[in-house]
């Protein structure tokens, strides 16, 4: 469903702010790809896209694609921006941008929804999920765009439910930019786990979508471009395992009908590891990877952060079965606990030498607002508000101790050679588990072909001769090509491009140690 048709018209420009440069985002990838520009496409704004009266023209700009231009500017009534903590500088910025012209702006979104007091200079804050306050923020619209005399605050109490949800607006992003499509099938975790938002956020009860509406979704993004890679951002797809049961055999059948041509990955606790009946639909369903918040391998460290969940299966048990079904684990690393000691840093790396996980995203610990972390540490007078720190915590241990022990696990984690070591065991013992399915007419073509041979010639030019550890990339190339992987060579390499250049920059203290910290490195935008 969509809100209710106005008799007057406006124009809404949804203008999503760039990232700046981040572990997680894959950005030294895209040289080596046939175009791509930008992480995901953002299911925020262009739900709230689809969900505007019918009669409102909409435009959105991704500007980690391009800025929004004077003539976007021009064109609309009033602005709409969307994010999450790190990219406040940059929502900021827009907001003023957007004041230049005298537009009224409205931000939502998860950022806004945890930390109100953020964004000052906003005219609108649109607080909690699509509901009740979306459609009084369009009715003020509706009504006047003038820019309000003081900034108004309109909370969502009645939240839609997600089974009538629009279809998130697809056709306006340029979805062939992008590095992975993106897919929500619920809302919500019910696990407590003390450094995370989610459940203050969005609750304990997963709200879900109808496996008719995800099918739907997947096929409005095959049809608008999107058909490589597909990730299910739910923050954790077994949040609710009776409706992960009854989605695969959907998304089962639709692979069968499209020719399996797009690969599926999601967010997961460990403790799917304990559901063969699940992890083998998934296998069928053509699901790949799986993020899983490991966090630590210290079972007093899961204990203390209330990560009870990783204890059900022992680590490195979970890690192999869940590769058994084909899928290989990318995982969540936090340093920095109260539990961690001087040697939490070999261990760590021990443990990436034992699990043969490729990508590990670690990161230093970063109390949230809306965590039971936060509510800790601030009643022990632990959170420190300095930006120009990668974490806003006192940690037990000195600090310089607790980064540098980071910047040594990111510079031998990926080295080169032990990186694609790391990805020839997923090559051999992973990826040889994923379902066979017949090569389509699709992937047949002519168009795909040629992207393919347009990433080899990127990837052997860019890393094969002009790469430092250009070595190790042909030994382990080379034995792809004699197997026939191409698929293999090609997606190990763009991500391994990204981590083992990103890693460097953070060795040698030029990337943030943390995803979520607002220290700023070469960026352009000012903090407000």
């Amino acid at each position: 469903m969509r809100a209710e048709r106005m008799e007057t018209v406006r124009r809404i420009l949804c203008v999503f702010p760039r990232y700046t440069s981040s572990f997680g985002t894959f950005e030294h990838s895209y040289p080596l790809t046939d175009g791509v520009r930008a992480f995901m496409p953002p299911q925020g704004l262009l739900l709230i896209a689809a969900y505007l009266p019918e009669n409102w023209p909409v435009r959105f700009v991704d500007e980690n694609l391009r800025p929004a231009t004077q003539e976007d500017f021009e064109w609309a009534d009033a602005v709409f921006v969307s994010g999450m903590h790190i990219q406040r500088q940059q929502m900021n910025d827009i907001c003023h941008r957007a004041h230049d012209y005298d537009l009224p702006v409205a931000i939502g979104g998860p950022s806004v929804s945890a930390c109100p007091d953020y964004y000052p200079a906003f005219d609108y804050l649109h607080v909690g999920e699509l509901g009740d306050a979306t459609n009084a923020l369009i009715a003020r619209l509706a009504e006047d765009t003038t820019r309000p005399d003081a900034q108004v605050v309109l909370t969502t109490v009645d939240r839609l439910p997600m089974t009538e949800f629009p279809l998130p607006a697809y056709e306006l992003a340029e979805t062939k930019r992008y590095f992975l499509g993106s897919i929500q099938f619920s809302s919500g975790c019910p696990y407590q786990c003390e450094f995370c938002d989610i459940p203050g956020l969005y609750g304990r009860n997963p709200r879900l979508k109808s496996p008719q509406q995800i099918i739907a979704e997947l096929d409005k993004l095959r049809a608008c471009g999107m058909t490589d890679t597909v990730y299910f951002v739910d923050d954790n797809f077994i949040g609710n395992r009776k409706a992960a049961v009854d989605l695969l055999p959907h998304l089962i059948e639709w692979q069968k009908k499209t020719g399996y041509v797009t690969r599926l990955a999601c967010e997961a606790t460990l403790n799917i590891a304990k559901r063969p009946e699940i992890l083998e639909k998934m296998r069928e369903a053509r699901f790949v990877t799986i993020f899983v918040g490991i966090e630590t391998p210290d079972p007093d460290a899961l204990k203390a952060m209330h990560k009870d969940q990783n204890m059900m299966v022992p680590i490195l048990e979970g890690v192999r079965t869940i590769n058994s079904y084909g899928m290989e684990v990318v995982s969540g690393i936090i340093m920095g606990l109260d539990t961690d000691k001087p040697e939490t840093g070999d261990a760590l790396l021990s443990f990436v030498d034992e699990s043969r996980i490729p990508l590990l995203t670690i990161n230093l610990l970063q109390a949230l607002p809306k965590t039971p972390l936060w509510d800790r540490l601030e009643k022990a007078g632990r959170l420190i508000d300095d930006d120009s720190r990668d974490s806003n915590v006192q940690f037990l241990l000195p600090y310089d101790e607790v980064v540098s022990s980071w910047r040594k696990c990111m510079e031998i984690a990926y080295e080169p050679a032990k990186l694609f070591a790391r990805y020839q065991h997923q090559c051999d013992y992973t990826y040889a588990n994923r379902l066979q399915v017949p090569v389509s007419p699709e992937m047949k073509t002519w168009a795909n072909i040629r992207r393919g041979l347009i990433m080899l010639r990127n990837i052997f030019w860019k890393v094969g001769v002009l790469g430092d550890y250009r070595r190790v990339f042909w030994k382990f190339a080379l034995g792809r090509i004699k197997r026939g992987d191409i698929e293999g060579l090609i997606g190990a390499t763009l991500v391994a491009h990204h981590l083992i250049t990103f890693a460097r920059a953070a060795s040698s203290g030029r990337q943030n140690a943390s995803n979520y910290s607002l220290r700023l490195r070469e960026a352009s935008v000012p903090a407000e």
